[in-house]
């Protein structure tokens, strides 16, 4: 207990800050952020489009969130050891890692949001690959809400290819949540399809509100 109230307080004093700054660097809109649960676990299921999603996607959200995150990255030269100063869990790339699950499922039931990228890596052209198929183990498991997220315009402000960030407008929609019941009940394939075309839709709205040009996913073979 003692050791979480550390972490929590840690949390909020690195990350307002943080967050501070996104707002007025990015001039950050945020939609439907009362989607996300007032109490309990749940699942925050966000695209990948920077370096600095995990900042964006919490910048609104009043919950201390955990971070799923790939393990070469606790092994980089000080930022490895950054991320293990918040609640942080460390995932196998490329394989259903059930001691990650374990410790996913653990950090829901505690009641902490837990923030996913299932695209499994950040996009190389701003679009929203199909989502991987192996934390649809997890969803079935954890028995709480997940939330979809979409973030846009990070990857026009830091793509993959650029070493440094530039100033831009970043908006993120929280769309409806899709409860347990609606999660146990598509087989695995329907799930990835239902939240893959969930996703890439309220991209669609998104950039339309935003005023930048659509995506076009219907020859997309991912």
């Amino acid at each position: 207990m003692i050791k979480r109230f550390f972490k929590y307080i840690w949390y909020f004093i690195c990350g307002w800050p943080c967050r501070f700054f996104c707002l007025l660097f990015w001039k950050m809109r945020f939609f439907g952020i009362e989607n996300v649960p007032k109490k309990g676990g749940f699942i925050l299921l966000c695209n990948h489009q920077s370096w600095l999603d995990p900042i964006f996607v919490v910048t609104p959200v009043n919950r201390v969130c955990a971070f799923a995150l790939r393990g070469n990255l606790f092994k980089m030269p000080i930022f490895g050891w950054m991320l293990h100063l918040y609640t942080t869990i460390s995932i196998k790339r490329g394989q259903a890692d059930l001691g990650a699950i374990k410790e996913c499922i653990e950090k829901l039931k505690a009641g902490y949001g837990l923030v996913l990228y299932p695209e499994g890596t950040r996009t190389s052209d701003g679009k929203i690959a199909k989502l991987k198929p192996g934390f649809s183990i997890l969803a079935k498991r954890a028995s709480v809400p997940i939330v979809p997220v979409v973030i846009d315009g990070a990857f026009e402000s830091w793509p993959r290819h650029k070493m440094i960030f530039s100033p831009g407008r970043v908006w993120i929609q929280y769309g409806k949540p899709m409860m347990p019941d609606e999660i146990n009940t598509a087989n695995n394939g329907e799930f990835i399809s239902i939240l893959t075309s969930r996703m890439r839709q309220m991209q669609t709205e998104l950039r339309k509100k935003a005023g930048r040009v659509p995506f076009d996913y219907q020859d997309s073979g991912k």
